[in-house]
């Protein structure tokens, strides 16, 4: 459907935007005394053992209320400010309140917030028989989030009007695009669900309430808890989470190898479930078509209806996309690369084990023609994760797998077939064992230092690489974007800091210096005299530092030569998270400069680097896309007139054709003069 898709920038508004977060059945949610406990320990744990180490006073309640509230309504749909005003008076004694276990004000204000959705759905069922008037020239702002608090329900309600009128003016024009394009099932490798295309707009926006509905009253107090004591510990920083005893199973199942599912990392960020990253050589990375920064709003088994998932706990998404291996799982997906605005995807992937193999470091050697007709033979490496089976090597198995390990092999062949440079590609490598990404500096370098922990009360523990051996002293390029995180970054660090290699990619790494630890609550419940699940709290008890001083946290790794692409332009960093910690530095740590010629050739080899750029029209269209997906997410607001929104499809359906055209015109000509199909790596413009 090429004709449907462009509908990133003027067809759905965030139709999705709308559902909320947690909520809970027709009878009030109360707490219990078990809760009240989690609440007293919880609160306890992260004031003391956190990194920042600061009390839940009034500064840390004043951030709590707002939290909270975002949590609960992240767009601002459902409470306006004369709700907000009957909440005001506990906003500094929340701290106080934990302390003791007294949890009234969340269950008072979840409850209250329960009720407002209600009087969504029934003012929906009334706007929706009336109908709408889709000649009007007005605008709905789709994207609240930073937008004041409505002041009465009165304003609210017209919020709401809007963006009923909204949800059903895009569906109105999808319908019409599908009409209009009769290939369009020819040019989609998916069509819409069945279930879904066969009902009418109206029936379609009722569907989607009813179904949240159905969900929010299966929600029970623990997970209202969740959502309070979550909102607490991601005001000390966004890694910080309370996990009640279902979404720490869940949290554990991920961190086995054996976990059937699609292989990606899910996040929850303002109601939307959104991916963090693709696991390697799992389902969603072989099929190719998920992306990091897409949304999934919908799941569907391959014989049942869709259901919503926006405002879902990540627990309860989790457990509906995980299943038995061989199964397919249907997900409604909008494209990260869109914007808010995208149009809807269909994605069908077959469940399969996620395992170990699947995540190995692959190697080629890639020859490249230089202008005198001599031939450069480059050694490639991608690394996906810093692995290790550490059950194999506490067994002493000698040939344990570990990321070191399989680097080491395929330098050890490179050295064989004397390959002139290498290149270490860590793109999307969003870290894993801390002693890998120590180990893996070691083929590098001889001996040294590779980076700094510190925990509260100031205590530095610097790592460092114990071997001498180097594996590897020839030239070296590591290549990055803004999903290469955590150990990656500490690589990435090393080698920049000891000027042993060249780092390219997006204008910064992802900017996590940050470690947690997770405690169970239950080893403390004895002591109190009490046996029940309680769960698990995880929080963020010290900090990484490369060997120069400066920290990791928010601004990462500053590659020497900058290239653009999607990602760069995307809010997935550190910085985009709330409560972030901020960067600081410490002392650095002594080291060798083993190319101290390398900072100078920098200046010539980024403008030789442009030149090529500016003469490849793969990074010519490149940056015409990335603009133009600027302009996309760049946008808070729709046109709610139907011959304006429709108008501004048609243009943006042209000019995506053109792109289209021009991209597949520069992809077949090189393949139609070497009358055969390319190498592998060889459609990686980076490459």
């Amino acid at each position: 459907m090429k004709n449907i898709r462009p509908f990133a920038s003027c067809l759905l508004p965030a139709i999705f935007f709308v559902f909320l977060s947690c909520i809970a059945p027709l009878k009030a949610v109360e707490p219990s005394k078990d809760l009240e406990t989690i609440a007293r320990l919880t609160s306890t744990i992260i004031a003391r053992q956190h990194f920042r180490q600061h009390p839940i006073d009034e500064e840390i309640s004043t951030k709590l209320f707002s939290q909270y509230l975002k949590a609960l309504d992240p767009n601002k749909l459902y409470f306006c400010k004369e709700d907000l005003l009957k909440f005001e008076p506990s906003s500094l004694l929340l701290g106080e309140q934990l302390i003791t276990g007294n949890l009234g004000f969340p269950f008072v204000v979840y409850n209250e917030f329960v009720k407002k959705v209600r009087m969504h759905r029934d003012f929906a069922a009334k706007a929706l028989s009336a109908g709408f008037d889709f000649n009007v020239d007005e605008e709905f702002v789709f994207d609240r989030g930073e937008l004041p608090w409505a002041a009465t329900q009165k304003e609210l309600e017209e919020i709401w009007r809007k963006k009923l009128k909204n949800e059903v003016l895009t569906l109105r024009l999808i319908s019409r695009a599908e009409k209009e394009d009769k290939a369009a099932d020819k040019d989609s490798k998916e069509s819409p669900h069945p279930s879904w295309s066969s009902k009418s707009p109206n029936e379609r926006v009722l569907k989607r309430i009813d179904q949240y509905i159905k969900y929010l009253e299966k929600n029970e107090p623990i997970d209202v808890l969740e959502f309070y004591l979550s909102s607490l510990a991601m005001v000390y920083d966004p890694h910080s989470a309370y996990m009640s005893p279902r979404t720490e199973e869940d949290f554990n199942i991920s961190m086995r190898l054996s976990l059937v599912g699609i292989g990606a990392v899910l996040s929850s960020e303002d109601g939307y479930t959104k991916i963090e990253s693709i696991v390697p050589g799992g389902p969603a990375d072989l099929d190719g078509r998920l992306k990091p920064d897409d949304r999934i709003i919908a799941v569907a088994q391959a014989d049942s209806e869709p259901v919503e998932i926006i405002d879902m706990p990540l627990s309860r998404v989790v457990s509906m996309i995980r299943g038995d291996k061989d199964t397919k799982v249907i997900l409604t997906v909008l494209p990260g690369a869109k914007g808010m605005n995208a149009i809807p995807e269909t994605i069908t992937i077959t469940r399969n084990t996620v395992k170990l193999t699947d995540q190995e470091a692959s190697g080629r050697i890639q020859e490249i023609k230089g202008k005198d007709g001599s031939v450069l033979k480059v050694g490639v490496i991608i690394l996906p994760s810093f692995y290790m089976d550490f059950d194999a090597a506490q067994r002493g198995d000698k040939d344990y797998k570990s990321s070191t390990r399989d680097v080491k092999k395929l330098l050890e062949n490179f050295k064989k077939e004397k390959v002139d440079s290498v290149l270490l590609d860590l793109r999307s490598n969003g870290g894993g064992s801390l002693v890998e990404a120590i180990n893996l500096s070691g083929l590098f370098i001889k001996t040294g230092p590779i980076v700094q922990v510190k925990t509260n009360p100031g205590n530095v523990d610097v790592k460092c690489d114990e071997d001498d051996e180097q594996i590897y002293d020839g030239p070296l390029l590591i290549l990055v974007n803004r999903l290469s995180a955590s150990a990656t970054e500490i690589f990435a660090g090393a080698m920049k800091d000891y000027e042993r290699g060249l780092i390219v990619g997006d204008s910064h790494t992802h900017g996590k210096g940050t470690v947690q630890t997770i405690w169970e609550l239950n080893q403390f419940l004895a002591y109190l005299g009490a046996k029940f699940p309680a769960g698990s709290v995880k929080f963020t008890n010290a900090l990484f530092y490369r060997i120069n001083g400066a920290s990791t946290q928010i601004k990462g790794v500053t590659p020497d030569i900058v290239f653009p692409s999607f990602t760069d332009s995307m809010k997935i960093g550190e910085e985009d998270l709330p409560h972030a910690l901020p960067w600081d530095e410490i002392q650095p740590v002594k080291h060798d400069n083993y190319n101290p010629m390398l900072a100078k050739l920098v200046p010539e080899l980024k403008t030789l680097s442009e030149q090529r750029r500016k003469s490849n029209k793969k990074f010519t269209l490149l940056e015409k896309d990335i603009e133009i997906y600027k302009h996309i997410k760049d946008r808070k607001s729709i046109s709610l007139n139907e011959n304006t929104r429709w108008a501004e499809y048609l243009k943006e359906k042209k000019l995506m054709e053109e792109q289209n055209r021009l991209v597949k015109l520069d992809e077949d000509a090189p393949k139609k003069a070497a009358g055969k199909k390319g190498k592998k790596g060889e459609d990686d413009i980076y490459l």
